[in-house]
């Protein structure tokens, strides 16, 4: 309960706190009620003093320095949300064995969808859709649960509901791309009546006012707006970049280009807002994957121009530059991390243990990551060594050393137990008392981590059994590895154990 109640805290001061101009400013509550354009505000009315000093508010000096942003019309009735659930993910395996990419647990206490989902909500786009293909039960139940219930209501039209691909008499096939999950519902998004389609990825880590960079598009009068992430060009290579002109119109992509095509593909990040000395460190742009289309702009491509077109980042939105739509930039210079493997998505989960700051953070009052309440008691650490780490809810630790982990919510850890640079996922339920009796009488092993386990650089799926003095510390370095039947993969040198996984007491992976 005091989780929902610190999230809606945090809503409203998003939502409803504004700093009060100062003397001289012309931005009137007016401008801010009514969701006027504060430029146009400007232009019709002269300037006079406020009459009063400049009062900082909560707003003002809240965690996030987003600045304020007035559309007109408002976010919540003119853009409609698209969040693409990804494919198999199967470079994610085991992970997505079960569920889909977007359902994947993330930081303790939360999922992958929880991002671009809070990043709409705080941005007050509250119509979402989530479009997916693959295990859909678990994403399906989480967001019934989180949202179903509690950003709709009397005069209110807010939801977030998933959409799973389906046959139909004009189109007999699943999703074969991005483009073609959203052609194939246009019939259902064209009902809306709104503006502009913001085009989301489930699978990103990031946090982002989706207000700024729709203004941009209005502002710009573009067709499409593409976010672009700054890059060096070590990092460069791994991406799909663009170039743009004096402008920030976008007029050449390039997919993961080397060599003097990579040198051809450098840009002047200052045209976009980049300081002088950050874009000499970062001269190229690379799509962020999420985009900003006008209502009819998105019509017209997917069934006039590219009625075939399966992927926007490749054919769709190449395609519209080459036919003369306006399709701008718009530069996030922030935090972002495509969750695609098993060591990306282990790097951005330990990541969020970094200090002094971390990498990611859960903590910015101004815009939350909601999830789903769960309502589970605080975690309960007994005599254990805990070190930067982080700790969900719900938790049992007991005379053990954990060091550098993230510790999902309801983790059973027991004594003697070492965890060192792991995540583990936690559990979906409690056993009983009778259950853990049982296991105790016949020799089973209960959900959890049992007595004098050692774990190092792994990650735990949820509900898995870990016996006692099981090692898991990849002794030979393996750095691939199929042992499904065993109940474990090794990518990148990372151990994962599947979900409900049971690994023997004694086990040495």
């Amino acid at each position: 309960m005091a989780m929902a109640m610190a999230m809606a805290i945090g809503a409203t001061a998003t939502a409803s706190w504004a700093p009060i101009p100062a003397p001289g400013r012309v931005a009137t509550a007016a401008a801010f009620s009514s969701g006027r354009d504060l430029g146009a505000a400007r232009r019709r009315r002269p300037l006079r003093a406020a009459g009063r000093p400049f009062v900082f508010t909560p707003r003002a000096v809240s965690d996030s320095r987003n600045s304020q942003t007035c559309l007109d019309p408002d976010a919540s009735t003119s853009v409609l949300g698209i969040i693409l659930g990804g494919g198999a993910g199967t470079r994610l395996y085991p992970l997505t064995k079960k569920r889909a990419k977007p359902a994947v647990p993330l930081g303790a206490n939360y999922r992958l969808i929880d991002i671009p989902v809070s990043n709409c909500l705080n941005s007050n786009v509250s119509k979402i859709y989530v479009l997916t293909q693959f295990n859909s039960a678990s994403l399906n139940r989480h967001l019934s649960r989180a949202y179903g219930s509690n950003i709709s209501g009397y005069k209110n039209e807010g939801f977030v509901e998933v959409l799973a691909a389906q046959q139909s008499p004009e189109n007999p096939n699943w999703f074969q791309g991005t483009a073609d999950a959203v052609r194939q519902y246009l019939w259902l998004f064209e009902e809306h009546n709104v503006m502009e389609f913001l085009i989301l990825a489930g699978d990103h880590l990031y946090r982002m006012d989706y207000q700024k960079f729709i203004q941009a598009h209005r502002e710009t009068n573009a067709d499409i707006t593409v976010a672009a992430l700054p890059m060096d060009e070590e990092r460069a290579t791994a991406f799909g970049l663009m170039k743009i002109d004096d402008e920030g119109r976008i007029i050449e992509f390039s997919e993961k280009p080397k060599g003097e095509k990579l040198k051809s593909m450098m840009v002047d990040t200052t045209i976009l807002g980049l300081d002088t000395e950050r874009a000499k460190e970062m001269p190229y742009i690379a799509s962020m994957g999420i985009y900003v289309f006008s209502k009819d702009v998105m019509l017209q491509l997917l069934r006039e121009n590219f009625p075939s077109a399966n992927d926007f980042g490749s054919e769709v939105i190449p395609g519209a530059t080459e036919i003369g739509m306006r399709v701008q930039a718009y530069l996030y210079d922030g935090y972002w991390e495509d969750i695609g493997t098993i060591e990306a998505f282990y790097n951005a989960n330990l990541g969020i243990t970094k200090k002094p700051v971390p990498d990611f953070s859960f903590y910015d009052r101004s815009a939350p990551i909601y999830t789903q309440p769960r309502y589970l008691p605080p975690s309960k650490v007994l005599d254990a060594d805990v070190t930067d780490s982080v700790i969900g809810e719900g938790c049992v630790i007991k005379h053990c050393i954990i060091n550098h982990s993230v510790v999902g919510l309801r983790s059973c850890i027991s004594e003697g137990a070492v965890i060192e640079d792991s995540l583990l996922m936690g559990a979906d339920y409690y056993e009983t008392e009778n259950d853990k009796k049982v296991h105790s009488e016949t020799g089973g092993i209960p959900i959890g981590i049992g007595k004098n386990a050692h774990i190092r650089k792994a990650i735990i799926d949820k509900n898995a059994r870990i016996g006692e003095n099981v090692k898991i510390i990849n002794v030979d370095n393996v750095q691939e590895a199929s042992r499904e039947t065993d109940g474990y993969f090794i990518k990148s040198g990372i151990v994962t154990v599947i979900k409900d996984a049971l690994i023997p007491s004694g086990t040495v992976i």
